[in-house]
């Protein structure tokens, strides 16, 4: 089996600062992918971050070198990493692993990777997702868990969140600390955007737990007039 390393780093409102950190320096060998453009398609009304059209990941992700007799290392900072692993599994694709950048030791290495592309077979699942009318009818009857930091999860006001609050009910996670303890039941991750709420889905893989992406998430959920909690 290949292997192949994809760079997923991005920032949040710099939509060229991903690729300017991959042209600076990467893991020898390694290909590129962009949260922004490869990993999710325009925002709008469905928000920041959909899900990319699967017609548009495909090839995207057989250009980066992700094959079907591949297995993919992704690293990245953000969520961006786990988001590719998340859409590689969505996408039918289970070969792949996350490192965090900067636990690489080795060399670095400037400039574009003439990755060789690769076939890249579609093998859509249907039971990793929950859109926002299923979520409101049932979301008593579900573990639902919110990745954002502790003060946009209580609904303080803050640049990002046009509707500072959260889905009522949800608890907190925030990606960027270890895994709390949550109880039993169907769980439901969801973010700002559905980027960051990988990081919690991917532990909870690792775990021995699934649960599934409400893609649309905050940015999502704020513009539907849907129901809101604060404190």
């Amino acid at each position: 089996m290949k292997y192949q390393f994809v760079d997923c780093r991005w920032e949040l409102g710099k939509p060229d600062r991903g690729r300017e950190l991959y042209l600076g320096g990467h893991i020898p060998g390694a290909s590129f992918l962009d949260v922004d453009t490869d990993l999710s398609s325009p925002p709008g009304v469905r928000g920041r971050h959909p899900l990319p059209d699967p017609q548009q990941f495909a090839p995207a992700a057989a250009r980066a070198g992700v094959g079907d007799d591949v297995f993919v290392v992704a690293y990245g900072n953000m969520g961006g990493a786990e988001r590719l692993w998340w859409l590689l599994r969505h996408f039918g694709h289970d070969e792949c692993a996350v490192i965090d950048f900067d636990s690489w030791h080795g060399p670095l290495v400037s400039g574009v990777e003439d990755v060789e592309p690769a076939e890249f077979t579609l093998r859509p699942r249907d039971d990793a997702t929950i859109e926002a009318a299923e979520l409101d009818r049932h979301r008593e009857e579900l573990v639902v868990v919110d990745a954002r930091l502790p003060p946009r999860w209580r609904g303080e006001p803050n640049p990002i969140d046009k509707v500072p609050g959260r889905i009522p009910g949800a608890l907190n996670a925030p990606w960027n600390e270890s895994l709390p303890e949550l109880p039993d039941g169907e769980l439901v991750a969801y973010c700002g955007s559905g980027v960051t709420a990988t990081v919690l889905l991917h532990r909870l893989h690792l775990a021995g737990r699934e649960g599934k992406l409400y893609p649309g998430s905050w940015s999502e959920w704020e513009q539907l007039g849907l129901p809101v909690e604060r404190g």
